[in-house]
């Protein structure tokens, strides 16, 4: 049994992972987190939060503090991070935004996890950063798909802040 922690998962692809995973782990626990920004609803995951094992928590992943009560309390050894400021055209309009919860975030989130994650004899601990095909920037009809060793060439902020997440 994994203690997962779900960051951003009251967002649209967040929230299908959690479903996706109580059905696939219906015995391991998850803790959502979301901010419940402009991307995210608690309506996407409203009726699972009264299921056993499911935690939903309203919280930033710029709270350090809380992340590491979160991963103590709950055993978590697996994050997978699916919180973001997200839109292209957005990330033009308003950069900061995108480097303050895609870049700032997740390093909080990584100081959270190694700060809790640190004990000896901890165990096997996954943390999984979920990026966008954006990273790569664009690719023409004539040219052959990204792969994972593809170079990354963002092309906008929010593109450039997933980048440095990674």
């Amino acid at each position: 049994m994994r203690s997962l922690l779900v960051t951003g998962g009251a967002g649209f692809i967040g929230s299908n992972f959690v479903r996706y995973w109580r059905r696939q782990h219906p015995a391991d626990r998850l803790t959502v987190i979301d901010a419940l920004t402009y991307a995210a609803s608690p309506d996407t995951v409203r009726d699972l939060m009264a299921e056993a094992g499911l935690n939903f928590v309203r919280g930033d992943i710029r709270d350090g503090e809380l992340l590491f009560s979160l991963l103590s309390r709950h055993g978590v050894d697996t994050i997978v991070n699916f919180a973001a400021e997200t839109h292209v055209d957005r990330s033009i309009s308003g950069p900061g935004a995108f480097v303050d919860t895609n870049v700032v975030g997740t390093h909080v989130l990584l100081q959270s996890a190694r700060a809790a994650w640190s004990a000896p004899g901890s165990g096997r601990r996954r943390f999984h950063q979920v990026s966008t095909d954006e990273v790569y920037g664009s690719l023409g009809h004539s040219e052959p798909a990204f792969t994972e060793s593809s170079p990354y060439r963002p092309s906008s902020p929010y593109a450039a802040s997933k980048a440095a997440a990674d």
